[in-house]
């Protein structure tokens, strides 16, 4: 099944609290993404019916192992491609924006020969 780009976001920023705050709530990703509560509240029901991330009484959000491959993916993703376009010049900004856009859209063929490239470099 094909996920969309706006569910990977949503998975990828459950990661990125999670490794900050430890806990997620709906209310963490609303305010990290700028999204309303009801977005996210929406998202979040799609996310539990597809099976990607758990919900418990109290509303933690805790991924489950499909749900933790596909933001594990988008992470390295994002984080390889915003320092490559770092590395070429690109404003810390700039870098993270398009990394954002290009990390939903490449290849694992050109990704990875990508990220061959730049830890060649290392």
């Amino acid at each position: 099944m094909k996920i969309h780009e706006s569910a990977e976001n949503y998975l990828e920023t459950i990661l990125i609290l999670e490794k900050r705050k430890g806990a997620v709530r709906s209310i963490d990703i609303a305010n990290e993404l700028e999204y309303t509560k009801p977005s996210v509240s929406v998202a979040m029901k799609q996310l539990r019916l597809g099976e990607y991330i758990d919900m418990d009484k109290s509303g933690y959000i805790v991924l489950r192992e499909k749900g933790r491959a596909i933001a594990e993916r988008m992470y390295e993703r994002h984080t390889m491609l915003t320092g490559w376009l770092k590395m070429l010049g690109v404003s810390d900004e700039v870098a993270s924006e398009d990394a954002c856009k290009i990390e939903h859209v490449i290849s694992a063929e050109s990704f990875e020969a990508i990220k061959s490239y730049v830890e060649s470099q290392k």
